[in-house]
């Protein structure tokens, strides 16, 4: 077997310098340099399919600048990159205000809460 990882697309005898892979639940392609190890999830390929890389309506292409004066591959930082899109993704959280009261909401985070107390307010327990 060859040392040199191929292009995953179909007839194609050219050299991997690139890695796609997709983050589904954002609707995002992410291509960066070419990862430190074969993923199952993701697509190694050439320079000529990752310039003519589309991706489907409504979906957003992230493409990671790719250094040429390395020695290869750094660590595989993809799954890092495809955190830091889901964390961009999420809608920001609007500070509370400090009048609402007790109960002011102050993190949401898909159906949980974080709710602070008042410290003005005294304590109702006995």
């Amino acid at each position: 077997m060859s040392p040199v990882r191929r292009c995953s697309r179909t007839a194609c005898r050219q050299p991997a310098v690139f890695t796609l892979t997709y983050v589904y639940a954002d609707s995002t392609a992410v291509l960066g340099p070419l990862a430190a190890y074969v993923e199952p999830h993701c697509y190694d390929l050439c320079a000529m399919h990752a310039d003519r890389l589309t991706a489907p309506r409504g979906w957003e292409v992230v493409r990671l600048p790719v250094e040429t004066a390395g020695g290869g591959p750094g660590s595989d930082d993809l799954e890092a990159l495809a955190d830091a899109v889901r964390e961009a993704a999420r809608p920001p959280v609007r500070p509370s205000d400090d009048t609402a009261g007790e109960g002011a909401e102050t993190l949401r985070r898909g159906h949980l809460r974080v709710v602070r107390s008042d410290p003005g307010r005294p304590d109702p327990r006995p």
